[in-house]
């Protein structure tokens, strides 16, 4: 989005709330990358060099598990916050998958093969953005809850077998890594290196897109917002976006 933008052709599409949760996990994201691959590739020359410009591996394990407690907070809030904000009203279940996403997937597929011309329409977020999304989630709860057994593991074999330490250790590491290679490959292209959003796409950052960018990424979206333009932006399929509602879901 460029800077000059005239702010009468902006839409609000995360919140302030939204932005702070983003760049709080992008924060602990990469502390915890740079603070637990090295002590996953312990003999790798690159991870010494990271240690030692750390302060040495005690430092890195207190910084690991310090932004690990402050990630499962995160989480936790996450989550609460959206179970509140669904059952009071003010918010819908926009991040559910449904039906319609497996369709736009292969509608999706078949216009990048070119075997048909036809785009799909999206609505607030696209079955990629909920793939994300609840990739994000499902992870956290593995690089959670295999942390505190790798962090308590005494309090935990009290209660449950002790295979489930070394279980925990190798889940955790190999979750963290495929987590970091998704964002890498996956999210970071999808965001800000795609041809229709190149070189940036600065909308979390600054909470705003430009009605153009809406009205062809998400014009289902877009119709409810302004719908005197739906007919146009829908096209002959005339689809019917759902009802406007508090949008910080």
């Amino acid at each position: 989005m460029s800077r000059h933008s005239d702010p009468r052709d902006l839409v609000v599409r995360f919140s302030r709330r939204q932005r702070v949760e983003h760049l709080v996990v992008m924060l602990l994201f990469l502390l915890l990358a740079l603070t637990g691959f090295p002590q996953k590739f312990y003999d790798s020359s690159w991870s010494h060099w990271i240690v030692d410009a750390i302060g040495g591996i005690a430092r890195v394990r207190w910084i690991h598990r310090t932004a690990g407690i402050l990630f499962a907070i995160a989480t936790v809030v996450h989550i609460a916050t959206a179970i509140v904000a669904v059952a009071t009203g003010r918010a819908r279940l926009t991040l559910i998958p449904t039906r319609r996403d497996f369709r736009d997937a292969i509608v999706t597929l078949r216009y990048y093969l070119r075997l048909s011309e036809t785009r799909a329409k999206f609505d607030r977020f696209d079955y990629r953005e909920k793939f994300e999304y609840w990739g994000l989630v499902i992870g956290a709860a593995v690089m959670v809850s295999t942390g505190f057994v790798l962090y308590f593991p005494l309090a935990v074999t009290r209660w449950l077998p002790g295979e489930l330490i070394p279980v925990a250790k190798v889940a955790h590491s190999n979750e963290g890594l495929m987590a970091f290679l998704v964002v890498l490959t996956w999210h970071i292209y999808n965001v800000h290196f795609a041809p229709e959003v190149f070189p940036f796409n600065t909308s979390i950052f600054t909470g705003r897109v430009t009605r153009e960018h809406l009205k062809r990424d998400h014009p289902l979206e877009y119709a409810r917002l302004f719908p005197e333009e739906a007919d146009e932006v829908l096209g002959l399929t005339q689809e019917k976006p759902e009802p406007a509602a508090n949008r910080d879901g």
